[in-house]
């Protein structure tokens, strides 16, 4: 199979999905008597310079859920207890932060890396369960995530403070916030100054996979532990590890954040991203550069969904719809596409068989 039909067809999944999720989106309009190609015109509207920034940001912080989820993924772990690794990390950095035991920019490196441990311990209660109990990861990673809400929310009772509805940890000072980057002159939006640990953790990431033997065993594993084991590779270490790994870079995710916006974690912190990750490694195949388009998607349906009910009187639910249906739909879609790309290679390898002179009898020797 040669490269230009590779290609075709590893976008072939996601296209899909997107023509799958925008045919159903229709639909839905139709049956609830909604302006159908109002929602269109607004949605895909190019955005303004704030809302580009706005989308940015999203992006950076759905990139990083995104690789969070992968790393699991990829090891055939299936973390969905990145919503609470990201809680628990969050607040852990916030109530370090907001202490003030160290100076400046100080304080906000230690916070950093307070939840990124706070994330791979989280994590790693679920990789520990897998391997020395048999528990699944998918059954102990949802607990985890009940009981990091309750476990913040009571926290936040203990250590918080409370202001209006709200209750939040204390406001890290001023010398610890991580300053935004101006992008338009004319929008006060800045992009957050730590959405650059996106690149960072993309960059990483892609070198892990294809550079290490760690990054081999690691995808190895997850094609066929049977073949890992087989060719020396300790599967119950590969799988605490991912898990720690990817608890810790699901402790990143809220950092953008609360240094550049919030400068402090409450009740009112935004919630449900950890399981939008899912979402989009799902859309990006677990690949780095694939999960960069599904994070840009994902944050410009967001984005554009809250001028709906504005402009044209439509909810932004049907958003959620829309990305709802794209994570089915791209699920099946890469069925689809595995299936036609094995028969493609059967047929090829059939031709070459074919192609081949036939071995010709030797004479019998006299």
């Amino acid at each position: 199979m040669n490269l230009a039909k590779r290609a075709a067809l590893g976008l072939a999944a996601p296209v899909l999905a997107l023509v799958v999720a925008a045919v159903v989106a229709s639909l839905v309009l139709v049956g609830t008597g909604d302006d159908v190609a109002g929602f269109w015109k607004t949605l895909l509207t190019w955005p303004q310079g704030r809302n580009i920034v706005n989308i940015l940001n999203a992006s950076a912080i759905l990139y990083i859920s995104g690789v969070a989820a992968a790393i699991g993924f990829r090891m055939n772990l299936f973390n969905i207890g990145v919503e609470g690794q990201y809680r628990v990390a969050t607040f852990a950095a916030a109530a370090f932060a907001g202490a003030g035991w160290l100076p400046g920019k100080l304080n906000t490196v230690v916070a950093v890396l307070v939840a990124m441990l706070a994330g791979a311990l989280w994590a790693g209660i679920a990789g520990l369960l897998r391997t020395t109990r048999g528990v699944s990861e998918v059954i102990s990673t949802i607990m985890l995530n009940a009981i990091a809400g309750s476990l913040v929310g009571y926290l936040l009772t203990r250590v918080g403070s409370s202001t209006g509805n709200t209750r939040s940890t204390k406001q890290i000072e001023q010398g610890s916030w991580v300053g935004g980057i101006t992008i338009f002159g004319d929008s006060p939006t800045k992009l957050f100054g730590l959405s650059l640990v996106a690149v960072v953790v993309g960059v990483l990431f892609w070198l892990l996979l294809n550079r290490t033997r760690f990054g081999f065993d690691l995808r190895a594993s997850g094609a066929s532990e049977t073949a890992a084991v087989a060719s020396g590779v300790d599967v119950r270490r590969m799988i605490v590890i991912s898990m720690l790994m990817s608890g810790a870079v699901a402790g990143l995710i809220g950092m953008p954040t609360l240094f550049g916006d919030a400068h402090n974690y409450g009740s009112s912190f935004q919630t449900g991203i950890g399981f939008a990750g899912i979402a989009v490694a799902l859309l990006g195949r677990n690949n780095p550069v694939g999960i960069a388009f599904g994070a840009l998607i994902f944050a410009f349906l967001t984005e554009q969904g809250n001028l709906l009910n504005i402009l044209v009187g439509v909810s932004p639910d049907i958003v959620a719809v829309t990305q709802g249906v794209i994570v089915i739909a791209v699920v099946i879609a890469y069925e689809i596409v595995r299936r036609y790309r094995v028969r493609l290679e059967q047929a090829s390898v059939g031709e070459q068989l074919e192609a081949q002179p036939a071995p010709q009898p030797k004479e019998p020797v006299s």
